[in-house]
């Protein structure tokens, strides 16, 4: 059974950045599509951001321009760069394995000054 890994969250003032990595524990060939979903207070998961084996990403109109996922193929590990935080984006964020859907334990972001 595959396990990921979240970290990198943390408390950040509006404006800032953070990066979330999510490390897992075998070949990430065998887990794509790779995907960062969040969950805020009260409201329903939604989709971040998913990137294909091939490389093809789709993001949330969100997140757009100010969110990057990437990848550590010799790490098994993605990343997700976010830039430009604002308190909407204050939420507990999860990395998703859906070729064996696989979820890991989440990682909390929260924005504020």
């Amino acid at each position: 059974q595959v396990q990921l890994v979240e970290s990198g969250g943390g408390l950040v003032q509006p404006g800032g950045s953070l990066r979330l990595s999510c490390a897992a524990s075998r070949s990430l060939f065998s887990i794509y599509p790779m995907g960062w979903y969040r969950q805020a207070p009260g409201k329903q998961r939604e989709l971040v951001v998913v990137v294909t084996r091939g490389g093809s990403t789709n993001y949330a109109d969100s997140v757009k321009g100010r969110f990057t996922i990437s990848r550590d193929i010799a790490k098994n590990t993605v990343y997700l760069q976010m830039n430009s935080l604002k308190p909407e984006d204050t939420a507990v964020y999860y990395c998703n394995g859906g070729g064996v859907g696989v979820w890991g334990q989440g990682t909390q972001v929260t924005v504020s000054s």
